[in-house]
């Protein structure tokens, strides 16, 4: 693996699954491989999960991890080619990533979408920038238009739970379901995790969302979609819970309808579903305290599988 910026890049998912599943039986057992080795953890952007559990993953591999972000630590970046530098910028992606290069062996990278610029952001000109310039492996820590980390996380939990219950020999019905939410939030998430749970193949997979807030279709290509969040859940095995804004009507918000959040009452419609949310989470906006605190919740169990999806990717870059 060179680079980790979607599903795209990893030539055996089943195969990288099954090795973050061994790193959380056995999180040493690879200590050695990153001896000597820096990884540089660059964030345009703020970041909890991915920052602490990537620098955990890093020590597990006996690897140095470095943090910086940029909007506090250092100068304004410019991305443009060509431009003439007499604003606020004050230093070119192309002067900066090649020294990065040459302090790290692998670059994390992340940066969010402006949700003004549709083409812009569905271009993934900043991540790229970096890509182009670095000379080093580029492991998205989530971009304008995906979350490859968490997106792997996710079905890492997702294996896991099958692996432990009793629905082994067929296929789970997964529903991806908008929520609502009091902002407008990119649909980095939302996207990963479709395009993985249709690379990955092994489910049945259902996407509820209210109209207008259809995502791009080479994300969601092969899924079920529908507009009726009820019947969506009828037997689900898993729900994974995710507010976007709307790709059609390029980072709006259209609706706020609380009655797309997700409850216990709404639950029974499912076989039992687990449900799954990737954090941070507004309470009682997006999901439940009942959903959230009951025994349906993965979201603490997802979250720190965080480090396993981290190790597994860093892993296979640096082997």
């Amino acid at each position: 693996m060179r680079n980790f910026l979607s599903i795209s890049d990893v030539q055996d998912v089943k195969g990288l699954i099954a090795k973050a599943l061994q790193f959380k039986s056995n999180p040493l057992m690879q200590q050695s491989l990153g001896k000597g080795k820096r990884i540089g953890l660059l964030f345009l952007n703020p970041s909890m999960r991915t920052r602490l559990s990537t620098q955990v993953a890093a020590s597990n591999l006996g690897m140095e991890a470095i943090v910086f972000n940029v909007g506090q630590e250092g100068w304004s970046l410019e991305f443009e080619e060509g431009v003439v530098m007499n604003g606020t910028s004050v230093e070119h992606v192309k002067d900066m990533a090649p020294i990065l290069g040459n302090y790290f062996d692998v670059l994390g990278v992340r940066t969010f979408p402006s949700l003004k610029n549709r083409e812009e952001d569905y271009s993934e000109f900043y991540i790229q920038q970096f890509v182009k310039y670095a000379g080093i492996p580029i492991v998205s820590l989530e971009s304008a238009t995906l979350h490859p980390l968490q997106s792997l996380t996710d079905v890492i939990t997702i294996t896991e739970e099958i692996q432990n219950s009793k629905a082994q020999n067929r296929k789970p019905k997964i529903v991806l379901t908008w929520a609502p939410h009091v902002k407008a939030l990119p649909q980095c998430v939302a996207n990963s995790f479709a395009q993985w749970m249709t690379g990955w193949g092994e489910t049945d997979f259902v996407i509820a969302h209210p109209e207008g807030y259809a995502l791009d279709k080479k994300f969601t290509a092969g899924a079920t979609i529908t507009h009726n969040q009820q019947e969506a859940l009828k037997g689900a095995d898993f729900v994974y819970v995710k507010n976007w804004s709307s790709y059609e009507d390029y980072g709006k918000v259209l609706s706020t309808d609380s009655a797309w959040m997700l409850t216990n009452e709404k639950l029974k419609l499912t076989n039992a579903a687990k449900v799954m949310h990737c954090l941070p989470v507004r309470r009682n906006v997006e999901l439940s305290d009942e959903i959230l605190d009951g025994p349906n919740s993965l979201v603490t169990q997802q979250a720190s599988n965080r480090v396993w999806a981290a190790q597994a990717v860093i892993s296979e870059i640096i082997k």
